[in-house]
């Protein structure tokens, strides 16, 4: 027990039962970190199984699972009825940090370069730690409704399919893959278009397909015309490429296309980027007139349009309206939208339309920010469009967020007699809360963290003409709405009476 090695171990090992890693692999990983760190050196025997569980208190198996686990990857070998010594692998890997770590602690790695480099403030992030029970983001979807028994199956199913491993190992791609196929067959039918494969990209999302579209698009100083109030992110990604921000009015018609006319001149647009149903955050449509308007006025200017569909798939009451790219016959319309929004993130697909010229130019992009791609992904999702098994899970979750829409202006109605306004959505995840008389949001926000309830800043809108909230209901069931909206309404009666 007295051993040099015995109390090395004593010093090098920390064992934490309480977490979450099991204690023999906390061990393991702690021993082959003081190899790889010369700690413990070849040829060093280990004390027996007996010793060892004595020195840290456990029990006999966990230590020959130890052992076993680090025979298993090399780092030991076990000697029957002599004991266990310790090996270095001809082929060293990186160093394991282990779970607990004192004694070699000068070696962690630095925290600060060496050199300058360009820091962007532009890509802040904008998540905020949150512990509270309830909160309210600005519309994303319910995981919970993801048919986890059905995918495991259709995952399980599409990774065994012999075909996998040949698109692997292929060398060179082919142009146009069996899921973009299906793809461009599923958008014909549902958004009106007529594609083809040389006419899509599919990226891992529609943040991608933006920063792609924005890299071929966009030089500095160049102008990018927005809704006032628009998509932070969307607004991050442009900044980030140097361009000129300039925001556009908007009305319940969407936005003012006369406003472009009147205060800018032909050439001096490089795009604008626009919601194709309901724009974000305040939701109001496009209406139709303004689409033709904005489509003559790109014509005549010679800008491109961007136009995001990012909550085509949740439209509760009508029919969508077509996108503006579906009739697109002079090529001034790049299409962004999103496949499997009801699905969990994994299974998300974004994708962009647009002519071929630049849909093969973003193609060379793709290849440098995601030349693998997820072939599994794409094998099942292909299946599932085949199937309309796609079109099946939409149908059934619009039910579902419709009666949420519906169930929250009811909750809302009831708890708010006045001060807060809103307009019912024909589609989309989100309210758009107008507060009247105006308060502090920020302070509201304080008020909601002391009654459980966490109100993100990205869901603030607040100036000298707005004091609005985009409320995203989609991700709460109707007991978490009713709970919700009375802890906003007590957070502002406080705020009221103060």
């Amino acid at each position: 027990m007295n051993s040099p090695v015995c109390k090395l171990l004593e010093q090098l090992i920390h064992l934490e039962k309480s977490n979450a890693t099991p204690v023999y692999i906390q061990a393991s990983q702690q021993i082959i970190n003081a190899i790889q760190r010369g700690y413990l050196t070849e040829g060093t025997w280990l004390p027996g199984t007996r010793t060892f569980g004595e020195l840290f208190n456990l029990n006999r198996n966990t230590v020959v699972a130890v052992y076993d686990e680090l025979a298993s990857q090399g780092w030991v070998e076990i000697i029957p009825n002599k004991g266990t010594c310790i090996l270095v692998p001809e082929q060293k890997t990186a160093a394991i940090k282990a779970t607990s770590q004192h004694i070699d602690q000068v070696n962690e790695y630095s925290k600060t370069t060496g050199f300058p480099f360009q820091p962007s403030f532009n890509l802040a992030p904008t998540e905020e730690q949150n512990k509270k029970k309830y909160s309210i983001n600005d519309g994303q979807p319910d995981l919970r409704l993801h048919p986890t028994h059905q995918f495991s199956k259709w995952y399980s199913a599409s990774m065994k399919r012999k075909t996998l491993i040949s698109k692997w190992n292929q060398t060179a791609l082919p142009s146009h893959s069996a899921f973009e196929i299906q793809l461009c067959n599923y958008l014909n039918a549902t958004r009106g278009f007529h594609i083809k494969s040389h006419n899509l990209m599919s990226t891992r999302s529609i943040e991608m397909s933006l920063y792609i579209v924005s890299q071929l698009l966009l030089k500095p100083n160049d102008t990018v015309l927005v809704g006032d109030l628009s998509n932070y992110a969307a607004n991050m990604i442009f900044q980030q490429s140097g361009a000129n921000i300039k925001t556009i009015p908007i009305d319940d018609d969407g936005i003012d296309v006369d406003y472009i006319r009147k205060h800018f001149i032909k050439n001096a647009i490089r795009c604008i980027y626009v919601c194709a149903h309901r724009h974000y955050p305040t939701t109001r449509a496009l209406s139709a007139e303004r689409r033709l308007q904005l489509m003559q006025l790109a014509k005549d200017y010679q800008f491109a349009i961007i136009e995001d569909d990012f909550d085509y798939d949740f439209q509760f009451d009508g029919s969508a309206m077509l996108p503006m790219a579906s009739s697109d016959a002079n090529g001034v319309i790049i299409y962004l939208g999103k496949l499997g929004q009801s699905l969990f993130p994994s299974f998300q697909t974004g994708f962009v339309i647009a002519p071929e010229n630049l849909i093969s130019e973003a193609k060379n992009y793709l290849q440098i920010l995601d030349r693998q791609g997820d072939l599994i992904q794409e094998q099942m999702l292909s299946e599932l469009i085949y199937e309309g098994e796609i079109h099946r899970l939409i149908k059934k979750n619009i039910i579902i967020y419709k009666q949420r829409r519906d169930f929250l202006c009811e909750c809302l109605t009831k708890n708010f007699k006045k001060g807060v306004y809103w307009g019912k959505p024909s589609g989309g995840l989100a309210l758009w809360l107008r507060f009247e008389p105006k308060i502090s949001l920020v302070k509201l926000a304080a008020q909601a963290q002391k009654h459980d309830l966490f109100l993100p800043k990205t869901i603030l809108y607040q100036d000298k003409s707005t004091c609005c909230i985009r409320f995203g209901f989609g991700d709460l069931n109707e007991e978490e709405i009713e709970t919700v909206v009375k802890k906003l309404k007590e957070a502002y009666s406080l705020m009221s009476n103060s």
